[in-house]
């Protein structure tokens, strides 16, 4: 529980929003970086690409984000070269939970979205710092998100493009930064499809 109390510390920012679409996956966040009520930097990047079919949005500490990112980007390579293929997106999920499993007594303070296409199509993960990983199909993390899900659930249908999926995630994010102080600065915009990672910045 004082992992938890720690951990609520670093959750007071941030809005990042994933959905499963028709013929793939869209994710976006904010870039704001704040501290307290210091908006600390406004060109932060919330998405990592972990291989050409796998994003991942963070909430949370960056200098943990950053460290599991180089850290699962290399277990993503090692298995590409000792499986001849690249790791499946419930694999990757699977692995950085169990990895945040492991660290649960000294936690990566981290709020986590896996999304990316692989051979069963269009995957979305939520994994939380003690190690769970549950698969949705729209996933909103951070101090903004009550605002986004109120977006996504009202426009949200599993039937949508990824043109269409990405239109309502940035409206939600969008909504999301006109209400939360702690998200702003304009958006971090990834889409995943069967051909490819494919990543643009909005400045706002």
């Amino acid at each position: 529980m004082e992992a938890v109390e720690k951990a609520k510390q670093y959750f007071k920012g941030t809005t990042t929003v994933g959905l499963v679409c028709s013929d793939g996956v869209v994710l976006v966040t904010d870039k704001r970086a704040t501290m307290g009520n210091l908006i600390a930097h406004k060109e932060v990047n919330k998405i990592f690409q972990i291989d050409d079919h796998i994003g991942m949005t963070v909430a949370g500490a960056v200098s943990d984000a950053q460290t599991l990112a180089r850290w699962i980007q290399a277990e993503a390579n090692l298995y590409k070269i000792r499986k001849g293929e690249k790791i499946s997106v419930k694999g990757m999920a699977t692995l950085v939970a169990n990895i945040l499993h492991g660290q649960r007594y000294y936690p990566m303070l981290l709020q986590l979205i896996i999304g990316g296409f692989d051979n069963d199509g269009p995957r979305l993960y939520s994994v939380d710092l003690m190690g769970s990983a549950i698969e949705d199909k729209t996933i909103s993390t951070g101090s903004g998100s009550p605002v986004a899900y109120g977006i996504l659930e009202d426009g949200y249908r599993e039937d949508m493009t990824v043109e269409e999926g990405l239109e309502l995630a940035k409206r939600a994010v969008k909504a999301a930064m006109g209400r939360d102080a702690m998200s702003g600065n304009g958006m971090n915009i990834v889409t995943i499809t069967k051909d490819g990672y494919e990543k643009t910045d909005i400045v706002i």
